[in-house]
């Protein structure tokens, strides 16, 4: 059709290009009847270039027409095209099935951080020993991270080359750290409940120190037992039954040395046996620092609002990366922070993969 088409030629090409576009089976051909009617040459576009060599005063009137013509076969050929999709999407869900009973498809299952497990472990068998769990901030006042624990002023461990002081002051006037250790913990417990108390305070603590065997983020866990009986000796078998069950040696050599805390009276550093040559625990007659303890000094009960002359109780410390490395064989702290997802591969643990914590416990 050219410009001279009728108004009959163009009711015409409408009533076809509808039959056409109400005929087709599938999408495929009603692209086609699309493409042949309203592409780039198709008959409407056509009659469209046209309008130019219409006369001036028949212009309005048959772009218009043109216009109504090209709606009409747009709006069937969209209305075709919901309903063939519909249709070929009702014939894809009655041809396609899905059997339920197929197990799934084998997906990467998560594993544990040895750190998480081994706080774990701790918990489980300090738990089963009747010590609760307290939780404590990352950000101290210096006096619960330092004053209360009877650490003096003029302590190394006070200077800014060991620990993160931060801006600002607390309401009480005292200067803000991240906490060194989880001691401070024990404070804020004594404080919140009379004794007596059995608590331990695992967390993450901070000091500015980085190599293959220390981390400026590390993870600790603080021990505290108050009772009026308490003695040196509920302290030295609290110990030996935790770490022999946690090393799973029954009969792991242990030993306690007498050492300096400002926060305990008498302090004791406590060895396990282990081989210097092989890295084995519990045998080679060679002796390895494991953790600190001894009998709460007086000074940090009267910080913790318990009077010294009626109760008393012990107090230990660990570094949690390092009895992990120790018993997992680990040789290098770095890569517990490196979220290396092959490493984690190799050291992390199944959730259903239960150790068991009771070994060595003596009751």
């Amino acid at each position: 059709m050219d410009a001279t088409a009728t108004m009959e030629d163009l009711e015409r090409l409408r009533a076809e290009t509808l039959a056409a576009v109400a005929a087709c089976s599938d999408l495929a051909a009603l692209e086609a009847v699309r493409v042949a009617a309203l592409g780039r040459n198709g008959s409407v576009t056509a009659l469209l270039k046209t309008l130019g060599a219409v006369p001036p005063e028949d212009r309005k009137a048959r772009g218009a027409a043109l216009n109504a013509l090209k709606d009409a076969i747009t709006a069937a050929i969209e209305a075709r095209r919901r309903v063939l999709e519909d249709a070929a999407l009702d014939a894809r869900l009655a041809a396609e099935r899905i059997d339920v009973t197929l197990p799934p498809r084998p997906s990467p299952e998560g594993l544990i951080h040895p750190i998480s497990r081994t706080i774990e472990e701790i918990v489980a068998i300090f738990g089963a020993m009747g010590f609760t769990v307290a939780e404590g901030p990352d950000v101290e006042d210096d006096w619960l991270n330092f004053g209360a624990l009877n650490i003096p002023p003029h302590h190394p461990a006070r200077q800014d080359h060991d620990t993160f002081y931060l801006p600002g002051r607390t309401a009480e006037g005292h200067e803000k750290v991240l906490r060194t250790h989880t001691s401070p913990v024990q404070i804020r417990a004594m404080l919140a409940n009379p004794p007596p108390l059995r608590v331990i305070a695992p967390g993450r603590t901070y000091r500015a120190d980085h190599d293959a065997t220390h981390s400026p983020m590390f993870h600790q866990v603080e021990g505290l037992a108050i009772d009026r009986d308490i003695t040196l000796a509920h302290l030295k078998g609290c110990i030996v039954d935790f770490l022999r069950a946690f090393f799973g040696i029954p009969d792991l050599p242990v030993r306690f040395r007498a050492s300096y805390f400002p926060f305990t009276e008498p302090s004791m550093e406590v060895d396990i046996g282990w081989n210097r040559r092989t890295g084995e625990l519990g045998r080679g007659g060679d002796w390895l620092e494991i953790l600190g303890s001894g009998m709460v000094h007086p000074k940090v009960l009267e910080a913790g609002g318990i009077d010294h002359r009626a109760w008393q109780g012990f107090a230990f410390g660990m570094g949690i990366e390092r009895i992990a490395m120790l018993k997992h064989g680990i040789t290098d702290l770095r890569p517990f922070y490196e979220s290396d997802i092959r490493w984690l591969r190799a050291t992390g643990f199944r959730p259903d993969d239960v150790a068991s914590l009771a070994a060595g416990l003596s009751g």
